[in-house]
């Protein structure tokens, strides 16, 4: 069984760290579309809406994916977490369901009309399909996270003598207290992704010598957008969610932080090695009292520390949730810092001159999506040993006649599908990045 509970793990946590390269920057993406297509209809210039058209074109590649590996995920709720999805299926059900017919449909259709019908509908009406696939990407998201903060923090049940979740209060899921931070800081971190990515293009383009007009805009709009999101994202958004686990799972947050004794004015360790054998960190660079100032906004706070609970309690694998903490928390900082900088000399109108900035920015492009892979490590692997916070575990979850070698093997078959739909979706990419945002003349 405990095999069977690794492979089924590991086949999820794979087809779900895939999956989400994609809506990660299509959340995002949605929003400058948006504000592309909306600068153009209040200046008139062609730039904004040749900008408009060439990020959908990247923007549908990406939804497309996001559709081919999010089904995958689906089936695996009646396969290998069968049990799961019996006993919850009632309340999760409920807003997998809406993020299906609802935002899902919305997404897609206007998507379509945004691609193909710019000339029939109108600059406005074209907007208008811009704007409700940005507002069907957005619900998407709340949807997906209303169902994970419900795991985290269960409200507007009851479970029967059967051990079945039955939804009591359907407006509870979305009062929810986890959810708004937790949705507000995956949408933000979501616009880093995009801006980066807008970003990076751009200056791969002014490296390049091409496209100049274009590259200038996708520079500007990506820096300015990138340092607010950001910043955003570090706080209030950040420090907000943070908060929240101290507070509600104070043992995922001792394990996040590698804080092992309850002890008051508790140091903010940003680099150290967890040794789960003698229950200290090593190798630490730390700063006295910080961590309790930001938790309790007080430098005296008591933070508890994990010795504090039976170890039946902790996440099952507290080094890889410390070190995944750190790697989200880490790169968020130099995200401001490189930002910052670009936002500097865009002021200056020195970015395009600053061959190592833009540089910078286009090898940049892959690590929001490590940092935002490693922010949701940190929430499902802080979740642990629970699929439902104190109520499920997870080894209570899955199927039980789903054998460890059938996982294993479907594993591997998707590793292996994916490879070849990661090496399309690169050759897509390339050649939409290759052909570039300006129509080419046919010289007679």
């Amino acid at each position: 069984m405990e095999d069977a509970l690794f492979y089924d793990r590991l086949q999820f946590g794979f087809t779900i760290t895939f999956h989400y390269l994609f809506p990660q920057l299509t959340m995002g993406l949605s929003i400058l579309l948006v504000i592309f297509k909306g600068l153009y209809l209040k200046t008139g210039l062609e730039k904004y809406n040749k900008a408009a058209k060439f990020w959908a074109k990247i923007f549908a590649v990406n939804f497309v994916m996001g559709v081919v590996t999010g089904i995958p995920m689906e089936f695996q709720f009646g396969t290998n977490w069968a049990r799961f999805s019996e006993l919850t299926g009632n309340i999760i059900g409920q807003t997998l369901a809406m993020e299906g017919m609802y935002s899902f449909f919305l997404e897609s259709t206007f998507l379509g009309l945004f691609l193909f019908g710019e000339k029939r509908l109108g600059n406005k009406l074209h907007f208008v399909a811009g704007l409700l696939v940005m507002i069907g990407t957005q619900l998407s998201g709340l949807f997906i996270i209303a169902t994970h903060s419900w795991m985290q923090f269960p409200v507007g049940h009851e479970i029967l003598e059967s051990g079945k979740f039955i939804l009591t209060d359907f407006g509870a899921l979305f009062t929810n207290p986890w959810l708004w931070p937790s949705y507000l800081h995956n949408q933000v971190a979501s616009l880093v992704t995009a801006s980066f990515v807008v970003g990076g293009i751009g200056a791969f383009y002014a490296l390049s010598e091409k496209y100049k007009e274009q590259a200038s805009l996708y520079l500007k709009t990506a820096v300015i957008s990138g340092l607010i999101s950001s910043l955003l994202l570090a706080f209030p958004l950040g420090d907000w969610l943070a908060k929240l686990v101290a507070e509600h799972q104070p043992v995922t947050f001792a394990a996040m932080e590698g804080h092992f004794y309850t002890e008051e004015s508790v140091e903010l360790t940003m680099i150290g090695q967890p040794n789960m054998k003698e229950k200290r960190l090593d190798n630490k660079i730390s700063v006295p009292g910080v961590l309790s100032f930001l938790t309790y906004n007080r430098w005296d706070a008591e933070i508890k520390g994990l010795t504090e609970f039976d170890e039946s309690l902790w996440p099952t694998n507290v080094p890889a949730l410390y070190y995944a903490y750190h790697i989200m928390v880490g790169l968020g900082t130099i995200f401001i810092g490189l930002m910052g900088l670009s936002a500097l000399l865009l002021w200056r109108k020195k970015l395009e001159k600053s061959k190592l900035i833009l540089w910078a920015l286009m090898l940049a492009i892959p690590f929001p999506y490590i940092a935002n892979t490693a922010g949701w490590y940190t929430s499902e692997m802080g979740r642990q040993p629970w699929l439902v916070y104190g109520l499920l575990r997870t080894q209570e979850g899955i199927s039980q006649v789903v054998s460890s070698g059938n996982a294993l093997f479907t594993l591997l078959g998707f590793i292996g599908l994916y490879i070849m739909l990661g090496l399309l979706f690169l050759l897509l990419v390339g050649k939409i990045i290759n052909q570039g945002p300006e129509p080419k003349t046919i010289n007679n």
